[in-house]
């Protein structure tokens, strides 16, 4: 079953409805945060025998990334740590769509504290949102695919699809602009 998540509710949340609806086990093919929309696959009953198959597929996100704000978690839920004004040029489409193209391929991802990957039996943002350090392992990921969807210089923003998932890509674009174009001033 396909479900349109909507923003402030937890896959859980959706799991737990679905099985309160269907009175069969219920599971879902991967995490979205609380504050992302969009495609949430369930499995129902024997379907959930298919999880194995279907969870670690290619996924799409569609983000849309604010310059000029670093926040505490880093995303748009987070409190404003540090503000930077950003230059025009940033957002001139030949230099964001190179950066892109460092990013594409396999690579070790640190994954953010804000993020509901395990770590001993727990989820990261639950060490986060109490302050607690926690050893994160790398891991393998793969961007297979980013485009430039959108430039809105006016509100200094830039929406993306891509193949990894949003606080992800914050930090890995803010990076990638540096290693590109040697600006240290540039924040997400």
């Amino acid at each position: 079953m396909i479900i349109n998540k909507p923003k402030n509710c937890t896959s859980h949340d959706i799991v737990r409805k679905a099985k309160k609806i269907f009175n069969e086990k219920v599971g879902h093919t991967g995490t979205l945060d609380p504050m992302a929309t969009g495609v949430l696959p369930l499995l129902i009953g024997k379907g959930t025998l298919c999880s194995k198959y279907l969870i670690h597929h290619d996924k799409v996100y569609d983000v849309a990334l604010t310059l000029g704000a670093k926040t505490d978690t880093a995303d748009s839920e987070g409190s404003v740590i540090e503000e930077k004004k950003i230059p025009e040029e940033v957002f001139q489409k030949e230099k964001l769509e190179e950066v892109f193209q460092t990013f594409l391929g396999k690579q070790e991802q640190i994954p953010p504290m804000y993020s509901a990957i395990k770590v001993k039996g727990k989820k990261l943002y639950e060490y986060a949102r109490k302050g607690q350090k926690v050893e994160i392992e790398p891991r393998q990921i793969e961007i297979y695919q980013m485009e430039l969807r959108q430039i809105k210089v006016e509100k200094k923003q830039i929406r993306i699809s891509s193949s990894m998932f949003e606080r992800y890509l914050y930090s890995k674009f803010v990076r990638g602009y540096r290693r590109k174009n040697g600006n240290g001033w540039l924040y997400v």
